[in-house]
């Protein structure tokens, strides 16, 4: 064999050496990348997954029911706390007081002093009323303050108020003309951002505002009452007092005020006067509304009768949580003036 030949040979061999050698560090290579590349795909530990409670069917009725009376510029502190009116909801489960009745709702707010995180504070409480009725408890709104010299008693719509269906969060993708509410709320379609166009006495007239009931089986108080407020237009200010025209004697009433110098000697005759006036009104006002009470029985049907009989009113207030006041301690059946207390609290 020829020696170049042999050294061919052999740089032949070194050649198939030297790429087998190259090949296996590719291969170790392409290895090294690819668990490289594994370890660089491993994803993290994810973290658990979060869990939001769903939103009960009911949940916002009580947000929806308008807080009549209340003044404007303390509506947003009546929302400041997450209020649970889990009670109202429940009221409306089967075994509960409203299960399968026609309500009507509306809502009204108390300022009371409850302790706050240790300290006690004045807060606007929101409470929800429940009138169980086959029909609309009233479409008219009483407005009243000691401020005011005459009540009110006016239709509703004149103050943006009507009642309304409540539609539960699982059917308000429904047609709502389709559905058969059982459920009725006290709404109001004044918006709040028109208010500065508004005149200041039917701003106010909005936080006199009580929801009105005539019982035809009970007498009024305005019935029953042997008062009348007086506001005398005397100089150098006005005079305000209260008459009881069964037990006061106008002179001697008149006299005092004298003596107390709430009103001069020159001005007596004309407040006596005044007064005689107020007392004739206010009795006139009394017998009228017992005739109109009589002559609404006697053309009231039987139906509308048993209606009024079983009529029942319920009051709520919010639930305890470790998130709002506790309000257990101020809780009372006093509705208003009109509904005067409720048949049960909760």
């Amino acid at each position: 064999m020829r020696k170049g030949a042999k050294r061919k040979a052999s740089t032949k061999k070194e050649e198939g050496n030297s790429a087998q050698d190259n090949h296996k560090q590719q291969q170790q290579s392409s290895k090294a990348t690819t668990r490289a590349k594994r370890v660089k795909a491993s994803k993290p530990p994810q973290p658990e997954p979060e869990y939001f409670e769903d939103k009960r069917n009911l949940e916002d009725l009580w947000k929806v029911t308008f807080p009549v009376g209340t003044e404007w510029d303390q509506l947003d502190s009546v929302y400041q706390f997450n209020w649970d009116f889990s009670n109202l909801e429940q009221a409306f489960e089967e075994g509960g007081k409203l299960y399968g009745e026609k309500v009507y709702l509306f809502g009204c707010t108390e300022p009371q002093l409850v302790p706050v995180k240790g300290e006690n504070k004045v807060i606007c409480i929101p409470v929800v009323v429940a009138v169980v009725s086959p029909f609309p408890p009233s479409d008219k709104i009483g407005i009243n303050s000691v401020q005011r010299e005459a009540e009110e008693i006016i239709p509703m719509k004149q103050m943006k108020m009507d009642w309304v269906p409540y539609i539960p969060l699982e059917k308000r993708d429904s047609q709502v003309d389709r559905l058969k509410s059982q459920i009725f709320i006290l709404s109001c379609t004044q918006r709040r951002a028109a208010l500065k166009h508004l005149k200041i006495d039917r701003i106010k007239k909005y936080e006199y505002c009580l929801p009105y009931f005539y019982q035809p089986f009970k007498e009024d108080e305005l019935e029953q009452s042997t008062e009348v407020q007086i506001i005398f237009p005397a100089e150098p200010k006005p005079i305000f007092c209260e008459f009881d025209w069964e037990l006061d004697e106008l002179e001697e009433f008149t006299d005092k005020l004298i003596q107390e110098e709430e009103l001069s000697e020159d001005q007596k005759d004309a407040f006596k006067a005044f007064v005689r006036e107020k007392v004739k009104e206010a009795k006139k006002a009394n017998r009228e509304a017992r005739e109109a009470r009589k002559k609404a029985l006697e053309e009231m049907s039987e139906e509308t009768k048993a209606a009024f009989e079983k009529m029942r009113f319920y009051k709520f207030y919010p639930v305890q949580t470790p998130d709002t006041p506790d309000v257990s301690n101020v809780k009372a059946p006093f509705i208003n003036r009109y509904y005067g207390k409720a048949h049960e609290i909760f």
